[in-house]
C-alpha cells in the first residue's frame, strides 16, 4: 500500500473512531438531556402515536382517545363528563398536563419500566402499543351528587372514607371540559387562552389548590385542643365567657353572629350548637397560641398533603398576638384552609380519633388489566384521643339535631356537622364563605367525612350561611356514598 492511500485510510479510519465515539456519547450520556430538551417534539408526537389507558370511577373509564390520523398526532384525549371529572382527571394537552394525567402518565402512556414485560410481549407478538389503566377511589354518586349540589355555585366538596382515607369525591366549580383544548386545532388554542383568561379560574381546583378562611367550621380544632390540654373535661363543662367579650389588648368586642345566641358561660355544647364566637375565641386565648397551633398541625395544617395530587398548605399562624389568637381560634384572621383539609378534621373525628392519609388513586394496572400496584392504607396523624373524638363526635350530631346544621339530618343515619360563615377581603367587605363540614355513620360502621364550601352562594350578604347553603350540599353527598 503506497504511502497517500494509508494517509487516507488512517483519516478514514479516525473520522469512523470519532463518529463512533460520538454516537455513543449522544445515545448514551446525552440521551437523556436530549429526550427532555423542550424542543424535541419526537416524545410528544410518540405520546400520542397510540391510544392512551384510561383514568377509572366505578369501574368505567372516564376517560377516552379518539383518533384522528393527523400528521404528527394519531390520537387526542377525550374525557366522559369532563366537567364533573376534571378536579380528579385533571388534563393531557399539547399546552400543559396536571392532575393524575400529569403524575400517572407513565402508567396512562405505557412507558412506565413496570410495564417493559407487557410492552416487550406487545411487540414480539405484533400487538400496538397499549397504556394502562389507573382506578381511582371515587365513588360516581357521591361525585355527581356534589356536583350537582354545586351547580352554578362557585364552590368546592370533598368527601372522604373516614376509615381508610379513600377519597370518595372530588368537585370545583366552576370547571371546564379538557375535550375542548385537548386537540391540535386553532380551535383548541382558543379554548384554553380562554379558560385561562376567565375572572372565574375555572382551571383552578378549588378541592386541593385553594385555601379559604374555614370559619366556625374550625371550632372543632379548637373544641379538640381544649380536651386535649385537659382544659375541660366533659362536653357539658360550663365555659367562664363574658358577654361581651373584649379582644385582649384591644378595646374591640368580639361579635356573635346572632344577638339571639346565648353564649355568656355556654357549654362547650351549647356554644357549638350555636356557634358562639366568644366562646371559642377565649378558649384559644386561654390556651395559647402554641398549643392551638400543635393542636391544628396535628391534623394537618401547615404541611402539604399528596393524594398524589398535591394539595396546597392550610395555614394556622405561628406569631400572632393573643387578639389575633381569638381570631384564629374561630376560623378568621391568618387562619386558612382547603376544603381536603377540613373534611380531614372531620374525618379524624368519625374515625375516633385517628386520620388516614387521604389518597385518590387505589391501583395502576396494564393493558391486559394485571394490578402493577394497590394502594396501602396508611395513617397520617393522631390528631386526638378516642375519649376526646367521642365528645367531638356528640358535639356534632347535637349540632345537626338541635343547632346549626339541621338542614343535614338523614333520616336513619347518625349526622355531626358543624357550620360556618367566613368573612373575608379588606374589612371583611367580601361576601361570606359558605362552610359545611359533616360525618355520617351506619349502623353497620360504613361512614363518610364531606367538607363543603360555596364562595358566592347569595347576592344577599345576610341570606350566606353554611347551615343554608353548604350543609343539604353535605347532606346530598352523605346520602349517596352511603346510598342512602
Amino acid at each position: 500500500m503506497n504511502k497517500p492511500i494509508r494517509r487516507v485510510s488512517i483519516f478514514c479510519l479516525v473520522l469512523i473512531l470519532a463518529l463512533m465515539v460520538r454516537t455513543n456519547w449522544v445515545q448514551g450520556v446525552q440521551a437523556e438531556s436530549w429526550a427532555t430538551n423542550k424542543n424535541n417534539k419526537r416524545q410528544e408526537f410518540d405520546r400520542y402515536a397510540h391510544p392512551r389507558g384510561n383514568i377509572i370511577v366505578g369501574g368505567q373509564p372516564v376517560t377516552s382517545s379518539e383518533f384522528v390520523n393527523g400528521l404528527r398526532y394519531k390520537y387526542k384525549r377525550t374525557w366522559i363528563d369532563g366537567p364533573m371529572y376534571a378536579p380528579v382527571t385533571g388534563y393531557t394537552s399539547a399546552f400543559q398536563s396536571t392532575g393524575l394525567e400529569n403524575l400517572e402518565d407513565g402508567i396512562l402512556s405505557g412507558t412506565d419500566d413496570r410495564l417493559f414485560f407487557r410492552n416487550t410481549l406487545d411487540m414480539l407478538t405484533g400487538e400496538p402499543k397499549k397504556g394502562g389503566d389507573v382506578v381511582t377511589t371515587i365513588n360516581a354518586k357521591a361525585q355527581k351528587a356534589a356536583f350537582d349540589g354545586l351547580g352554578n355555585k362557585k364552590g368546592a366538596v370533598v368527601a372522604l372514607d373516614p376509615r381508610t382515607g379513600a377519597i370518595l369525591a372530588l368537585v370545583s366549580t366552576p370547571s371546564y371540559d379538557p375535550s375542548t383544548f385537548s386537540g391540535f386545532e386553532k380551535s383548541d388554542g382558543e379554548a384554553w387562552n380562554n379558560l385561562n383568561a376567565d375572572t372565574n379560574k375555572p382551571l383552578l381546583n378549588r378541592a386541593l389548590r385553594e385555601t379559604y378562611p374555614p370559619g366556625s367550621t374550625f371550632k372543632l380544632v379548637t373544641a379538640t385542643a381544649a380536651f386535649e390540654n385537659g382544659m375541660f373535661q366533659n362536653i357539658d363543662d360550663t365555659t367562664q365567657t363574658p358577654e361581651p367579650y373584649t379582644l385582649p389588648g384591644t378595646k374591640t368586642d368580639l361579635k356573635n353572629e346572632s344577638p339571639n345566641e346565648r353564649c355568656e358561660n355556654a357549654t362547650l355544647k351549647s356554644a357549638m350548637d350555636q356557634s358562639c364566637n366568644t366562646v371559642y375565641g377565649k378558649i384559644g386565648v386561654d390556651l395559647g397560641r402554641d398549643k392551638m397551633r400543635a393542636q391544628a398541625e396535628k391534623f394537618g395544617f401547615n404541611s402539604t398533603v399528596d393524594t398524589p395530587v398535591r394539595s396546597e398548605k392550610s395555614l394556622y399562624p405561628n406569631a400572632s398576638t393573643p387578639d389575633g389568637t381569638a381570631m384564629d381560634a374561630i376560623g378568621q384572621h391568618d387562619t386558612r384552609a382547603t376544603p381536603l383539609q377540613m373534611a380531614m378534621v372531620s374525618a379524624a373525628i368519625a374515625n375516633n380519633g385517628s386520620l388516614m392519609q387521604p389518597y385518590l388513586v387505589d391501583q395502576e394496572r396494564s393493558a391486559s388489566l394485571t394490578t402493577v400496584s394497590k394502594h396501602t392504607e396508611k395513617q397520617f396523624s393522631q390528631p386526638m384521643s378516642p375519649a376526646t373524638a367521642q365528645k367531638l363526635q356528640d358535639m356534632m350530631v347535637s349540632v345537626v339535631e338541635n343547632g346549626t346544621g339541621k338542614n343535614a339530618r338523614i333520616p336513619g343515619l347518625q349526622v355531626g356537622g358543624k357550620t360556618g360563615t367566613a368573612q373575608h377581603g379588606e374589612d371583611n367587605a367580601g361576601l361570606p364563605f359558605a362552610w359545611f363540614t359533616s360525618f355520617a355513620k351506619t349502623a353497620d360502621g360504613q361512614s363518610v367525612a364531606v367538607a363543603v364550601v360555596v364562595e358566592d352562594g347569595s347576592n344577599n350578604r345576610d341570606g350566606i350561611s353554611g347551615g343554608r347553603l353548604a350543609a343539604p350540599i353535605a347532606k346530598a353527598v352523605m346520602q349517596a356514598a352511603l346510598g342512602k
